[in-house]
């Protein structure tokens, strides 16, 4: 039953990431995300066979931690100021997005906790179960789009930062073959090794706030 409770939230971090990276993009003067209806919160517009649908059912499957993506917002670097460095700029926006949402949700266990006291209330160890799993969600699909292989959001932060020649040879050879690593390391589970110990930093950090 409590697929049923964290599916949307899955969902609505998802859909939350995509709409950061096309908002940015089209407050710097690309409005491509815009004008083909993908700047928006509607879950729909973003649904993604494999990422939405086909990645958190194989997590939930074999026990991993649930995590997905969404169908990738169109931009136009050539619509930006500074494609190069404009583009490295709309692919941080995303997990930054799921990393403040991480933060409020904490934020928000904080005053629960505050709030309750010694002697927890009716439904607050609910709600607090409810926005720990919140709170992992958007720091593993923060961390796991920080990846540096493109086409996650790490990679293009990655090309956004090389020198020119060596972002050419980088965004050649993950153009190719990203996508096929990326999904070889999820089937295999090789993902966890860049997933657990970045995630377990960041949760032990607002544990640690959470403890003050």
């Amino acid at each position: 039953m409590e697929i049923i409770l964290y599916i949307p939230i899955l969902f609505f971090s998802i859909v939350l990431h995509e709409f950061a990276h096309g908002l940015v993009a089209y407050r710097m003067g690309d409005d491509t995300a815009y004008l083909s209806g993908r700047l928006t919160l509607n879950p729909i517009a973003h649904v993604d066979i494999i990422g939405t649908l086909a990645v958190p059912l194989f997590c939930y499957i074999f026990s991993m931690p649930l995590f997905g993506w969404a169908k990738p917002v169109p931009v136009n670097p050539l619509r930006l100021p500074s494609p190069k460095r404009d583009m490295g700029k709309v692919a941080a926006a995303g997990p930054a997005v799921n990393l403040l949402l991480a933060l409020a949700l904490v934020i928000v266990m904080k005053i629960l906790v505050l709030w309750s006291g010694q002697t927890p209330k009716a439904g607050v160890e609910q709600a607090f179960v409810f926005l720990q799993y919140g709170v992992m969600i958007n720091v593993l699909l923060a961390v796991f789009n920080l990846i540096p292989i493109p086409p996650l959001d790490g990679g293009n932060i990655v090309t956004a930062l090389l020198p020119p020649r060596a972002s050419m040879r980088y965004q050649l050879f993950f153009g190719r073959y990203g996508m096929y690593i990326v999904l070889a390391l999820i089937l295999t589970g090789g993902v966890k090794y860049f997933l657990l110990p970045p995630t377990y930093f960041i949760l032990n950090l607002f544990n640690k706030f959470l403890a003050l």
